[in-house]
């Protein structure tokens, strides 16, 4: 499994980006996936997931009502769209895919997933 994530750049606080996580290698249709940020000298952090149907969404407190997490199990690509970003979004965003068969879920944590990809900067300028 291969996950390519893009649309990052650099956008003025109060704007909005949309990224994109293009999955191939794989059965797209099979895999939760999870939005991971790392900023500059800290740990990576849940952002967001969604299951493989798109039916449950899950959010860190951090993001919530701001950020849409969704799939297109056709185009094999799951979308973060970002509003009323925040100089705090500053980070670079990861994707990450995890298998539905295997047992439990925590979406939360980042042991949980089995592939993740390069990532994409996203700097919001105050």
């Amino acid at each position: 499994v291969q996950l390519q994530a893009s649309g990052g750049g650099l956008v003025q606080a109060g704007g909005s980006l949309r990224l994109s996580c293009t999955f191939s290698g794989g059965t797209f249709s099979n895999y939760n996936m999870g939005w991971f940020r790392q900023a500059p000298g800290k740990e990576r952090e849940f952002v967001a997931a969604i299951i493989r149907g798109g039916g449950s969404t899950y959010y860190a407190d951090s993001v919530k009502g701001r950020f849409t997490i969704s799939r297109d199990n056709v185009k094999n690509t799951v979308y973060l769209q970002m509003d009323s970003l925040k100089p705090e979004d500053t980070a670079v965003y990861h994707c990450a895919a995890r298998n539905y068969k295997r047992n439990g879920y925590s979406p939360a944590s980042l042991n949980e997933y089995d592939y993740g990809g390069q990532g994409t900067q996203v700097t919001v300028s105050s």
